[in-house]
């Protein structure tokens, strides 16, 4: 009996031994060869076996329950990054899981703030050790058209203008030795993945351009807060286009000077650049900043109302006018 019991042990202890061996194999082994750079999302609030579903329909992994009781030996299931990721189709289930948890070391968060302009960014991201701001924004200026074939919304947009307002505001985890073209990549996929399905088939059914929508989504985000203010700011822009009143916006003519005020002087308004919307009608050249999502969703989707003029006082409080005498008067109570 004790010869059998013993025995028993043994064959139990090799057949851990060797389940371990396999389970090491499995989550440290390549997925494939492939070098593909794979763009993944995981939405907030998505759990574990949702997200081995979705990487395992990408190819990501070959073994879905292999890929959770890794993420269950480690406790790992509460440290997933909501958010767009770049994955490396041949990675293994460890290198795929450090990536898209808390647990990568060699990871750095960032966070784009809505209505930076790509030189806010570059230099934002020079600050971070990253990239140096200079090679980041000779990326975003120069032969960008080369990104047209792999980005359908770049299609409409002007050869002669660089990425500003196509670097999608978000946090995003950059591994610290990624190169300038991996974050700009991010940046425009995020914002692919943002105007697809019911935002695109809209720009499209109202007969508006991406770039279009973009340019004028970059005003509204510099000029008013909240996603109510945008919308009711869009459908004035919109009448305004429509009569062939200038827009008059303040933050194309910051965009010009760099000055960022609230009112700009007389002498600001009269600067001949076609970005200065007080002395050339309709909209500008291009964006002059990078919008976010709710920005975006006004330009597509504005609230409409009586209103032809509005101003924003320097706490934030927009204030509107259905006629230029009020708005006069507006101006001289709330910003004089």
């Amino acid at each position: 009996m004790f010869k059998l019991i013993r025995n028993l042990f043994i064959l139990i202890i090799v057949i851990l031994a060797v389940g371990w061996v396999y389970y090491t194999y499995q989550i440290t082994s390549l997925n494939n060869g492939s070098q593909e750079t794979v763009s993944f999302e995981i939405a907030s609030g998505t759990g574990v076996n949702q997200i081995s579903y979705k990487l395992y329909q990408a190819g990501l992994v070959k073994s879905r329950f292999y890929f959770e009781v890794y993420v269950w030996l480690k406790g790992l299931e509460d440290n997933f990054i909501a958010g767009v990721h770049d994955l490396n189709a041949s990675m293994s289930i460890k290198e795929l899981t450090d990536q898209l948890t808390k647990s990568g070391s060699n990871e750095e968060t960032i966070t784009i703030i809505e209505g930076w302009n790509n030189q806010q960014i570059a230099d934002y991201l020079q600050e971070q050790n990253l990239v140096k701001s200079e090679d980041f924004l000779n990326l975003v200026s120069r032969n960008v058209s080369r990104f047209k074939d792999e980005y359908d919304f770049l299609s409409d947009k002007p050869d002669n203008l660089d990425l500003e307002g196509y670097l999608f505001p978000d946090t995003y985890r950059i591994f610290k030795s990624s190169p300038a073209e991996h974050i700009l990549r991010k940046m425009l996929s995020n914002l692919g993945q943002k105007l697809s399905g019911e935002l695109k088939e809209e720009i499209e059914r109202q007969g508006k351009t991406v770039f279009e929508v973009l340019t004028l989504a970059s005003i509204i985000e510099k000029e008013v807060r909240t996603a109510e203010d945008m919308k009711m700011v869009a459908d004035i822009f919109y009448k305004r286009l429509e009569a062939g009143i200038a827009l008059q916006s303040d933050a194309t003519v910051n965009y010009i000077t760099g000055k960022g005020r609230t009112q700009p002087s007389l002498e600001d308004t009269r600067v001949d650049n076609p970005y200065n919307t007080y002395r050339y009608r309709g909209l500008p050249p291009g964006p002059i900043s990078n919008p976010g999502l709710k920005a975006i969703e006004a330009a597509v989707y504005p609230t409409a109302n009586p209103y032809y003029y509005f101003l924003t006082t320097d706490s934030g409080q927009v204030i509107y006018s259905k006629t230029y005498d009020e708005h006069l008067e507006n101006k001289y109570r709330h910003l004089n």
